[in-house]
């Protein structure tokens, strides 16, 4: 088999996973606070998604943060990127870019900086459901000791140490801006 053929067999073999996997997440009433589709309906490797950030978290208020899931011909053997749209969450493990920081993103196999276990990284056995959740999850929980986003690591551990509020009025202000109040 030529590598052509190969690469354009697991093209379509992905395609045919992102689908089922789409269809899924559509029809699952066990997952709120999210909501997918294709940015385009002839290209299932590229997903919006929407995501709305309940009150109970760092993002007071309740959020809805428009995001990209963009998929590799090569998955589900290598991991999406996430990237959000503007409004741009002011979240440690978001760049200013929009782009996600996330382990389970993360390419598999060992980590060159030694900081992420290899059990951390991407795994096939990965979804975009359980991709999702881990961000819903990130957003109660964020991760400051590898941040992608210095300022908001910073602010959020002064507000752990001494109690300052400036990482929460940024969260507020990013809040009103998802809900178009800005």
């Amino acid at each position: 088999m030529s590598s052509t053929t190969a690469s354009s067999s697991q093209t379509t073999g992905a395609a045919r996973l992102l689908q089922r996997q789409l269809k899924e997440m559509r029809a699952a009433k066990d997952l709120p606070g999210i909501s997918v589709g294709l940015i385009n309906d002839d290209n299932v490797f590229e997903w919006e998604v929407i995501l709305m950030i309940n009150d109970d978290c760092k993002y007071y208020g309740g959020a809805y943060f428009r995001a990209h899931l963009l998929f590799p011909p090569t998955y589900p053997m290598l991991p999406p990127k996430m990237v959000f749209q503007e409004p741009v969450p002011f979240h440690p493990n978001v760049y200013p870019s929009g782009e996600l920081c996330i382990s389970i993103l993360h390419r598999p196999g060992r980590d060159e900086h030694g900081y992420e276990h290899e059990s951390e990284r991407w795994s096939p056995v990965q979804t975009p459901e359980t991709i999702l959740l881990s961000v819903i999850s990130l957003f109660g929980d964020p991760n400051d000791e590898s941040p992608a986003n210095l300022d908001a690591a910073k602010l959020l551990r002064a507000e752990r140490e001494t109690g300052d509020r400036e990482f929460r009025r940024r969260c507020r202000r990013c809040v009103r801006e998802s809900l178009g109040e800005d």
